[in-house]
């Protein structure tokens, strides 16, 4: 036992314990004030992903990948088909000329013309598998409704727009063709080079092919509540101006060729309105 222990006791006044105490929470509200100055710029620099955010990442992430193997998807079966088509083309060469003594004005000029019709032919063959990859992309993100609409009228379209290609390639083509070269007879000795005869061909079949879509487009914004068939019914004269502006610029400049794509198209659009009063009728009857 230390005899001095008491003389080394640090004797406190009641005063002393007051300041003390005083300095004690100084300091600690001075090491919160500090701790929480670090938690601040901590968040400022190193912000916090919230579990919203991390899942709208992770969601476009996810599309994004199944978007990238559609198109791997699409542009494979695409490949497979421009190849095949490639190699045969002794075999589809006289359908696409239609017998036409063709010029060529270079060397290179052969490459252009079987790639042109390789790729057209390869799109058109190909086209049932791009729709299918290209619907189950979109189908997750659509409704009910949506998805109901496309899954019924996908194969409907493809026919649409075969029956339109065909149209051009059996009807448009050859008779713009003959009436063209016929006019050119008369004044000139005409010949046609193959890649203008190319150009000219898909001009008048894969446009046309695209404006037999036109009752299925226009059923589908009636379905989503943006098209009725009153409207249609209203703008009926602008919209046949607009026909045969379209009809003029997808087809060659001649009369003939703009009157027989004038017609199918007009008779389409009034497809359409009746169509989407069809539709109309059964949506009511349905809710």
């Amino acid at each position: 036992m230390d005899p001095y222990g008491d003389h080394n006791r640090k004797i406190l006044s009641p005063l002393d314990k007051v300041i003390d105490e005083q300095q004690e929470q100084t300091e600690t509200v001075h090491q919160d004030v500090i701790k929480e100055s670090e938690f601040q710029a901590k968040s400022v620099l190193e912000p916090e992903i919230s579990v919203d955010g991390f899942k709208n990442v992770t969601s476009l992430v996810d599309h994004l990948s199944d978007l990238r193997k559609q198109l791997i998807k699409g542009t494979a079966v695409f490949l497979v088909f421009f190849l095949a088509v490639f190699a045969s083309i002794n075999l589809w060469f006289p359908y696409v000329t239609r017998g036409h003594q063709l010029i060529i004005l270079g060397p290179l000029e052969v490459v252009k013309f079987y790639m042109s019709i390789s790729v057209a032919l390869a799109f058109g063959l190909s086209l049932p598998f791009l729709c299918h990859f290209l619907w189950q992309f979109v189908k997750p993100g659509l409704n009910e409704r949506e998805s109901r609409f496309l899954s019924l009228f996908s194969p409907i379209m493809l026919m649409l727009f075969i029956g339109g290609v065909s149209f051009g390639y059996f009807i448009v083509n050859p008779l713009s063709y003959h009436f063209l070269v016929s006019l050119g007879a008369m004044n000139f000795t005409v010949m046609v080079s193959a890649q203008e005869y190319v150009r000219f061909l898909l001009m008048t079949t894969m446009p046309i092919g695209i404006i037999f879509e036109l009752p299925i487009v226009a059923l589908f914004l009636a379905t989503i509540g943006l098209l009725t068939a009153e409207s249609m019914k209203k703008v009926r004269k602008w919209s046949y101006l607009a026909i045969a502006i379209i009809s003029a610029l997808i087809t060659p400049p001649d009369f003939v060729s703009q009157l027989i794509v004038l017609i199918p198209m007009v008779l389409l659009y009034e497809a359409s309105i009746h169509i989407v009063v069809y539709a109309e009728k059964r949506s009511v009857i349905t809710d």
